[in-house]
């Protein structure tokens, strides 16, 4: 039987399993990984992890309908490295269960434990014309 745990909580599960690693050379190996589901958790948690350890402002995924993902982290506007367009299908649905957010705009806060802490993410999902995008925004000060 499948494990039907929630979304919100596996993520965390990742955060915590990743904690100790170099999140972009993982975000990198994910394309490796066959479970897709499995895979949109790792990308999601390594993305906080990376977001929180480099103090970026916010990380966008990008998906057009012709398949194209871009992914971009405002610190110094860097791009990072892209999921597979079926892996960034899976993420968008993930973070679509996890929020909650259900019409093409909207946006709501995600807090998030982080070892011994907690950090609070400001999601917003856009999906306009042949684009869907996600956005992971983070607090100023950590």
């Amino acid at each position: 039987m499948k494990d039907t745990g929630s979304f919100h909580k596996k993520m965390q599960e990742h955060i915590d399993c990743y904690a100790q690693t170099d999140y972009l050379t993982e975000l990198g190996r994910i394309r490796e990984e066959s479970d897709i589901e499995q895979a949109a958790l790792n990308w999601l948690a390594l993305s906080v992890l990376h977001g929180l350890d480099r103090n970026v402002e916010k990380i966008k995924l990008t998906k057009s309908a012709d398949g194209s993902v871009e992914m971009t982290a405002k610190y110094r506007e860097a791009k990072l490295p892209a999921p597979p367009a079926q892996l960034a299908d899976k993420i968008i649905e993930i973070m679509r269960n996890i929020t909650h957010i259900e019409t093409d705009k909207g946006e709501l806060p995600l807090s998030l434990g982080v070892r011994d802490s907690n950090v609070d993410l400001k999601i917003k999902m856009k999906k306009k014309d042949d684009k869907e995008k996600i956005t992971l925004k983070f607090p100023e000060t950590r």
